[in-house]
C-alpha cells in the first residue's frame, strides 16, 4: 500500500506539532508525561508574583505559577493557580508563601509543607502568606526609628523653646551677675585661705607651743587622777550632806516667816494696827508729830530752867 504524500505531510506537521507543544511545555517547566497537580491560594496582593515564576518545596523546585486572576466572588482578592509536578505529598494545612528570591526583588512560591495527617488533592486551596518586600522590611525597622526622631527633635524644639525664655535680656543680665558674684565669691575664698595659710604660718610656733601645753595638762591630769577622784568623792560626799540636811524644813521656815512678813505689810498698807494707824492716818500722824514738838520744847525749857520745874528744900 502505497501511503499517498499529503498523509506523509500530515502526519509529519502532527508529529513535529506534538514536539512543539511538548518542548514549549517543557521550556516553561509543564511536562505532559508527568504527573501534575493543580492547587490554589487566595491573596490580597501578590507583590509583583507573575505567571511562570517558580514554585519550590524545601528548595527544590517542583513547578511553576499558571495562572493569577481576580476571584469573581470577590474582586478585592487574587486567586493564584499553583502547577505543581510530580507526587510530593503535601499536607492540607500547608502554606503557600510568595518571598523575593533575591534582593532584585524577583517573586517565587515556597510550598511550606504543614503538619496534618490529611494530605492535600489536586484542586484544593492553600493556605497564604505573602512576605514583606525588602522596602517594606526596611520601612517596618525604620519606623520607630523615625517616629523616635520625630519625638527627638520635637522635645529638643520644645526643650530650645524654652530656653529661649528662660534666658532672655533679663535673665542672662542676671545669670552674667550671678556669675560674677560667684567668681568674687571664690576669689575672696581664695585670698582668705591665703591669709588663712600666712596665719597658720606665722604662728607655727604658738600653736606647736599650745599642743605642748595641751599635752601637758592632759599629762598632768593623768598624773593627778588619784586626786581629781579623791575631789569629786569629797563633792559626792558633800552633796550627801546636802542631801541630809533639812535645807526643805529651813527653806520652808524662810517661806513661813516671809508669808508672815508680807501679811503684816499688807496690814500695814491698809491702815490695821498702831504702826498701820500711824503711817496711813495722817492726822494721827500730825498729832504725835505736834506732840514730839511740844515734848522737844518741854525739855529744852526743863533743861533752859530747871528751878522751874524742881523745887529743892533744905531742913
Amino acid at each position: 500500500m502505497v501511503i499517498r504524500k499529503d498523509i506523509k505531510a500530515g502526519i509529519v506537521f502532527v508529529i513535529a506539532l506534538v514536539v512543539l507543544i511538548w518542548g514549549l511545555m517543557y521550556l516553561k517547566g509543564l511536562e505532559l508525561f508527568k504527573t501534575s497537580r493543580t492547587f490554589y491560594a487566595v491573596y490580597d496582593h501578590v507583590n509583583g508574583l507573575v505567571a511562570a515564576n517558580p514554585i519550590s518545596i524545601r528548595g527544590l523546585q517542583v513547578g511553576q505559577v499558571k495562572k493569577l486572576y481576580f476571584d469573581p466572588k470577590n474582586p478585592q482578592k487574587i486567586i493564584v493557580e499553583l502547577y505543581v509536578l510530580g507526587d510530593y505529598p503535601i499536607p492540607k494545612n500547608s502554606s503557600a508563601r510568595i518571598y523575593s528570591s533575591s534582593l532584585l526583588g524577583a517573586k517565587e512560591v515556597e510550598i511550606v509543607p504543614g503538619d496534618s495527617k490529611v494530605f492535600a488533592k489536586d484542586g484544593d486551596t492553600l493556605l497564604s502568606i505573602t512576605e514583606a518586600t525588602l522596602g517594606e522590611e526596611v520601612n517596618k525597622q525604620l519606623l520607630p526609628l523615625k517616629r523616635k526622631a520625630e519625638n527627638l527633635i520635637s522635645s529638643i524644639d520644645t526643650v530650645a523653646t524654652i530656653i529661649q525664655q528662660v534666658l532672655n535680656k533679663n535673665t542672662r543680665e542676671n545669670l552674667v551677675e550671678a556669675i560674677e558674684h560667684v567668681k568674687q565669691t571664690l576669689g575672696n575664698i581664695a585670698h582668705a585661705t591665703h591669709n588663712l595659710d600666712t596665719l597658720i604660718g606665722a604662728q607655727r610656733q604658738n600653736l606647736s607651743d599650745i599642743i605642748i601645753n595641751v599635752e601637758s595638762i592632759s599629762t598632768n591630769l593623768k598624773d593627778n587622777n588619784g586626786k581629781i577622784s579623791n575631789i569629786l568623792t569629797n563633792f559626792s560626799n558633800l552633796s550627801d550632806s546636802l542631801a541630809k540636811a533639812r535645807i526643805p524644813y529651813t527653806l520652808a521656815q524662810v517661806n513661813r516667816a516671809i508669808a508672815n512678813l508680807d501679811s503684816s505689810l499688807q496690814k500695814i498698807n491698809r491702815g490695821e494696827g498702831t504702826v498701820g494707824q500711824l503711817i496711813n492716818n495722817e492726822t494721827l500722824y500730825k498729832e504725835v508729830e505736834k506732840a514730839a514738838r511740844d515734848l522737844n520744847l518741854l525739855l529744852e525749857d526743863i533743861k533752859a530752867n530747871p528751878k522751874k520745874y524742881v523745887k529743892v528744900s533744905v531742913f
